[in-house]
């Protein structure tokens, strides 16, 4: 009987997997992979390519001998699989762009996986995380699938509640920067302090104590005020109110600021949408410099411009949870998985996002307790509007997609949300067959993207 791991990357094209490939080389000794397979699609042959033979020359430079497959065909790949990890984008980042430029429009914002946008997302990339989970329960039906395909928690949930699949956890590489800056904020190593995570994917809220358990998220408020705020790097650096956070007794995630300061990010959305371009826009050219440094024969370790990404230390993340479960070492890890009590003002079987400890049976969450009465009601309106987004992208109803934009906080309401939404089914009509019919009627009703930018891209 061969010995060793098997790990399936679908979405094994992306600028990431260096990232992926480093993380599990510094953990071979408690991570034996016997083989690696990167998955991804026609459009992404040649990125896949670039991406593999580099994993393999990382591999190469390395002690251990590990074998890199590339292939298109996913049910190849699925076959016996330990792990798969999901790094994937439907659309590529052509289709973030539309997300992101036909709400900032219209003047409203425009995000990867907040607002308008973010939703959109869900309805392209939750049809397609589902024939995963069905190939999977095929093909390898032992394996753990480890998400950090965005929505994150959207895709962690919709794999949960629709695809009946419990052994997955989502990542999000927020919490991870959050316990890196912190520390060195307050001239401390990261083993002497505790942390409590709680909330949704890029709408969670922490709390630090001392290593004598001792609460200490004032001091970190503290130098939250003077000192880097460990933001990824795709949100704008605009501080939160002290007040605010001081009466919440928590320090809010970074996408915060699209909610506790929606004024001025939507500001400075806008100035890089008449200016600049948009983060897609920005992010293609920062992609386009990355996968010709892949393509180096000499280069065989991941690059310093990687961190540029916005989803730096995600992979490492993923590495660190599928080494935690081989092991059962009970490593203590933010993930999103199903609630189960952790959160109270949630029910238990919904997916959140919490501090746990992940071992060979999963994540043991850790119980946070109630929220106060703000984060509260905050949390059950998102909650609602993941649930009603999921619902959309399962069914492909349009009354419940547009539930789901009215009760988002960043879309306001009325003829011009109306309008966003339906530019943007037809923009993305190619990646949403549950929407067919909707799409149909648009069509016939004369709806067109209005964006120039947009309306010219596959």
């Amino acid at each position: 009987m061969t010995k060793g791991v098997k790990i399936v990357t679908i979405g094994g094209g992306s600028s990431y997997t260096p990232e992926l490939m480093e993380g599990f080389i510094k953990r071979y000794d408690e991570l034996p992979i016997r083989e690696i397979w990167l998955v991804d699609i026609e459009a992404g042959r040649e990125k896949l390519e670039i991406v593999g033979t580099m994993a393999q020359r990382m591999w190469d430079a390395s002690p251990y001998d590990v074998k890199i497959h590339m292939t298109l065909d996913r049910r190849e790949a699925l076959k016996d699989a330990d792990f798969v990890t999901t790094q994937f984008r439907v659309g590529l980042l052509n289709a973030r762009v539309k997300d992101e430029r036909i709400p900032f429009s219209y003047g409203m914002l425009g995000q990867e996986t907040n607002g308008a946008g973010g939703m959109f997302k869900a309805f392209r990339t939750i049809p397609i995380i589902l024939q995963i989970v069905e190939d999977m329960k095929e093909l390898c039906p032992n394996a753990w699938l480890v998400n950090f395909t965005n929505p994150s928690g959207m895709v962690t949930e919709a794999v949960v509640r629709y695809g009946k699949w419990d052994r997955v956890m989502g990542l999000c590489n927020v919490p991870v920067m959050a316990t890196m800056t912190e520390p060195k904020a307050l001239g401390v190593e990261k083993e002497d302090l505790i942390y409590k995570f709680a909330g949704l994917n890029h709408f969670h809220w922490h709390k630090v104590a001392d290593d004598k358990g001792n609460d200490i998220t004032h001091k970190v408020i503290d130098a939250m005020f003077d000192k880097d705020a460990g933001l990824p790097k795709n949100i704008h650096d605009i501080p939160f109110y002290r007040d605010q956070l001081e009466q919440m007794g928590m320090i809010p995630c970074g996408y915060h600021r699209y909610y506790y300061r929606e004024e001025e990010m939507l500001t400075h959305g806008l100035e890089e949408y008449n200016g600049i371009g948009t983060r897609a826009q920005q992010v293609k050219e920062t992609e386009a410099e990355l996968f010709e440094l892949y393509k180096d024969p000499n280069l065989d370790h991941k690059p310093e411009q990687l961190q540029k990404r916005g989803g730096a230390y995600y992979s490492d993340a993923a590495c660190e949870t599928i080494a935690a479960i081989y092991g059962n070492k009970d490593t203590q890890i933010v993930v999103s998985t199903k609630n189960n009590g952790a959160v109270p003002d949630l029910p238990a079987d919904c997916v959140v996002e919490v501090t746990a400890y992940v071992g060979a049976q999963g994540a043991r969450n850790v119980a946070f307790g109630e929220l106060p009465t703000a984060e509260r009601g905050w949390l059950q309106v998102m909650k609602a509007m993941e649930l009603l987004t999921i619902e959309a992208a399962v069914t492909g109803d349009y009354g419940t997609a547009l539930q789901a934009f009215t009760i988002n906080p960043l879309i306001r309401s009325g003829d011009t949300a109306i309008k966003i939404m339906n530019e943007l089914f037809i923009a993305h009509k190619k990646h949403l067959p549950q929407f067919a019919e909707t799409i149909a009627r648009l069509e016939a009703e004369g709806v067109t993207v209005q964006d120039e930018i947009a309306k010219d891209l596959d």
